[in-house]
């Protein structure tokens, strides 16, 4: 056999092998063995009480301890973190946050850390704004906890105004109640003054005795309001000679005084839960008051209400809908499966729907796109379907869609939800039942009502409300309390009213004590615009929003009211920072033995690196090379026969 013909018998051999090889497609095992060393969990209090407290430098100590040990760094996978409001992955300190939320840190860390061996070093006062009790969630977090503890204590006399309750908003000529919590911290008895002013002018005043006994007292009174706009007033605390921390001997509060207030009928002729969700829902703003009566009852009372809500409307509702006709009136329609939609197809509405016998679950689908005002998407994919009949409704004039029906997986561009204004008169129009859910989902989602509370506000300050719209429009309160997040939202549209997301919108915020202008840019999200003025001083403002590329502008004013919660602590709390710790079987320090942190942790027995391994299963078929050589074999043979000639 010549060589040319050996060589075209080992091609084909070794490329008719390798096929055969590939259709049995054996696989091939791989196993690496490896140490994996447990996780050294370090969390840093961002929050500023830190400094305050002047514990700043014995923090970054005890973390540049930790960080640049090399025996730590050998046993360890070291991963710190910051906290304040949030929990961050970051290794970079300043002491800036301006709440401390330890409860979100054991929920968070339960999540991360569930499947390993994680203990964790907690560099904090243990001082907490925000959240529930950490106590709780600490005991549920299944790793060893070492509290190292920042701050004094010693136990000082100290007074303090621990809590302020009073209403957002007030009514003109009348009076407001004001609930305070007052605390002292001390061994002695002592006596002081607790009084209220507005200005130089003193509102209120009451002698007040404390002992170690009887540390606390609480006070109810009420305050004159007799002027529209935001009034300040400054809730204080006469101090001890002794006390070392005076500032929480003072508390400043704000009300808004109106002198009206925006009346909601609730008409209905079933009872239903959506009713008292509603109702609970608008008089969430205090300026809102909803009242729920059967259509006969409305009838007599048209004129008391800036807004009517028709829940299922039938028969019943003929002379509530002559009367809206006849004033031209604002309303809400929400229908649901005992809807009359034969009767409300015979009325002369802007709208009509096809009448079916059969009901339909939808859940609601956010429109990015609608410009009436602004939505923040609250998750409502996640809501549970309202229930309503099935069929297709139709507009008789332009209409806004606010969320669209789902179905399955499927979103339709029916409307759930749309607003329509014609005429001088607003109208919206809700395609479902069973809100009282999306109320209750909120609070599984937020720990709160609120945002589902602020969606239904803004339709109803949208629906009772005459203004003509205009192409900037802002979203931002009077006043803000010291310790929370000071945002300012705007709107910016076209000239045929659809929302622009290409235009640059900027703040000038002018200081009318210090009269300084300061300029921010706005930031897009979603359907709105957004600037954080979180970080200016308490003081008064006045500001003006304008866009760049058109002559168009708006002007308001705020008051960010001067409070600091976390200014508010005289010491650590020693006894839950002890407490979390000998729960999840770890160790308390102060910062003066933070030292012996270190070489627990490297003695502790708990502690070692765990032996895995990973086994790799690889078919042949995936084997790259192997595909390659045929390939190559292939080629080679169909070259050589063609380049002698036998093919």
């Amino acid at each position: 056999m010549s060589r040319k013909q050996m060589l075209l018998t080992s091609l084909r051999f070794i490329s008719v092998f390798s096929l055969l090889l590939l259709l049995v497609n054996p696989k091939f095992e791989s196993e690496s063995v490896y140490l994996e060393k447990p996780n050294l969990v370090v969390a840093v209090d961002n929050s500023n009480s830190i400094a305050y407290l002047k514990q700043d430098t014995n923090a970054l100590s005890i973390l540049d301890d930790i960080k640049s040990n090399p025996e730590i760094n050998e046993k360890f996978n070291v991963q710190i973190y910051s906290f304040g409001n949030q929990v961050k992955l970051s290794d970079s300190i300043r002491f800036n946050e301006q709440q401390t939320n330890l409860d979100k840190v054991f929920q968070e860390f339960n999540q991360i850390y569930k499947q390993t061996i994680s203990p964790t070093v907690l560099i904090t006062d243990g001082n907490q704004t925000l959240g529930s009790d950490y106590v709780f969630s600490a005991n549920k977090y299944k790793q060893p906890v070492y509290s190292v503890i920042l701050g004094d204590s010693t136990i000082y006399s100290d007074l303090k105004v621990q809590q302020l309750n009073v209403n957002k908003y007030a009514y003109l000529k009348n009076k407001f109640p004001v609930e305070v919590i007052l605390v002292y911290h001390g061994e002695d008895s002592v006596n002081s003054v607790f009084k209220v002013q507005s200005g130089s002018s003193a509102l209120y005043s009451e002698k007040v005795s404390f002992s170690k006994t009887n540390n606390s007292q609480i006070l109810n009174f009420y305050l004159p309001a007799n002027q529209v706009g935001v009034q300040t007033y400054k809730a204080i605390l006469v101090p001890l000679e002794s006390e070392k921390n005076q500032i929480n001997n003072v508390k400043e509060f704000a009300v808004e005084v109106i002198d009206q207030k925006t009346n909601v009928a609730i008409v209905s002729d079933i009872l239903h839960p959506d009713l008292g969700a509603l109702k609970k829902s608008i008089e969430a703003n205090e300026q809102r008051q909803a009242t729920i009566l059967k259509p006969n009852e409305f009838i007599n009372k048209t004129n008391d209400f800036q807004l009517v809500m028709l829940y299922q409307p039938n028969n019943n509702f003929n002379d509530v809908f002559e009367g809206l006709k006849k004033t031209n009136s604002n309303y809400f329609l929400i229908s649901g499966t005992k809807t009359n939609w034969r009767y409300l197809n015979s009325l002369d509405l802007n709208i009509t729907n096809e009448i079916t016998n059969q009901t339909e679950d939808f859940q609601a689908v956010l429109n990015s796109n609608f410009s009436e005002f602004i939505i923040e998407d609250l998750d409502f994919e996640s809501f549970p379907p309202l229930k309503s009949s099935f069929g297709e409704a139709s507009f008789k004039i332009p209409f806004q869609t606010i969320l669209f029906k789902k179905v399955g997986n499927y979103t339709t561009e029916s409307s759930l939800l749309s607003t329509l204004e014609h005429n001088g008169r607003r109208e919206a129009v809700l395609f479902g039942e069973d809100l009282w859910k999306w109320r209750a989902q909120t609070y599984l989602n937020d720990k709160s009502f609120n945002s589902f509370d602020n969606f239904i506000g803004k339709l109803v300050q949208y629906l009772a409300s005459t203004e003509r719209k205009t192409r900037l429009s802002l979203d931002y309160s009077s006043f803000y309390e010291g310790n929370s997040s000071v945002l300012i939202k705007a709107q910016f549209f076209n000239k045929n009213y659809e929302f622009d997301a290409k235009e640059s919108l900027s703040i000038t915020v002018m200081d009318k004590v210090l009269e300084k202008p300061k300029s921010f840019p706005f930031i897009l999200k979603n359907n709105y615009y957004q600037v954080d003025l979180s970080s200016l001083p308490a003081s008064e403002y006045q500001f003006t929003v304008s866009a760049k590329n058109e002559n168009i502008s708006k002007s308001g004013s705020f008051k960010i009211l001067d409070y600091n919660i976390e200014q508010q602590f005289l010491n650590a709390d020693v006894n839950k920072l002890q407490q979390i710790a000998n729960s999840n079987n770890g160790t308390s320090y102060f910062a003066s033995n933070s030292g012996l942190l270190l070489s627990n942790l490297l003695e502790d027995e708990r502690y070692k690196p765990i032996q895995k391994s990973h086994k790799n299963v690889v078919p042949l078929i995936d084997w790259k090379y192997l595909l390659a050589l045929i390939i190559f074999c292939l080629s080679a043979e169909w070259f050589i026969r063609k380049y002698n000639g036998l093919i």
